[in-house]
């Protein structure tokens, strides 16, 4: 790993190409955890999550080893939650032209909170970055709130699935093939963070449509593979 920060061992690393994971290991909860965010270089370019607002230091530094902070143009989270948005207008303030990137129903329930209005997309709804393009997916209640949805980078087929196989531990590689369905399913049984909706079939397979190769999660390790194949099988589990 690329570390960044000794003391937190906070590091930055590509999972593919103008795809970078940082990552910074949080305490011993359940044995540790770790807070994701990413970073999609291009002419537009994109930050995938924020951290929570005192991580705002440690993210910023890792951006820095790639690019200047100032030139980041969107910053994009999933949901309303502060590991996903909580340092957002701090990023505004140190990239005066980034704007929020969400879900249609994120921008305009939360619209109070941002200190620029954001880029709202509606499900389905494109955003060109320069080379690469991503698509917005509303995923209302899955994990949590109405305001829930997903991004999907055309180019490198990579889902940005925030919080989506969250797996505990601290300690994971940037980029992996082995199974997240199995530690995030067990993360699952002991902390029950999801809302159980009604919709989870028909949410997961309009997500597996999109046939990822990469799964950037929200916490651990980001996943390679047949990213439907792996999706279906986590709306099973949910659906059980």
């Amino acid at each position: 790993m690329a570390i960044t920060n000794t003391e937190s061992r906070t590091s930055i690393d590509a999972i593919i190409e103008n795809i970078y994971r940082i990552n910074t290991p949080v305490g011993k909860f359940h044995g540790g955890f770790s807070f994701n965010q990413y970073l999609l270089v291009d002419e537009q370019p994109l930050l995938f999550h924020t951290g929570p607002r005192k991580m705002l230091p440690l993210v910023c530094e890792a951006i820095a080893t790639i690019m200047p902070v100032e030139k980041l143009r969107y910053i994009g989270f999933s949901h309303f939650e502060n590991d996903e948005c909580g340092s957002i207008n701090d990023f505004l303030r140190l990239a005066p032209e980034a704007l929020p990137l969400c879900g249609a129903v994120n921008a305009r329930v939360n619209a109070d909170y941002f200190d620029r209005s954001a880029k709202a997309l509606a499900d389905g709804e494109s955003l060109s970055l320069g080379k690469h393009k991503v698509r917005w997916i509303d995923a209302p209640h899955l994990p949590h709130g109405w305001e829930c949805g997903y991004l999907f980078e055309e180019t490198t087929a990579t889902l940005f699935c925030g919080d989506l196989f969250s797996q505990g531990g601290s300690d994971h590689p940037p980029l992996t093939t082995e199974d997240i369905l199995g530690p995030s399913e067990e993360l699952r049984s002991k902390l029950d963070y999801y809302s159980h909706t009604k919709n989870v079939r028909e949410i997961m397979t309009r997500l597996a449509a999109t046939e990822p190769k990469i799964l950037a999660c929200m916490h651990g390790s980001a996943w390679q593979g047949d990213g439907a194949r792996l999706l279906t099988a986590l709306g099973e589990a949910l659906d059980s």
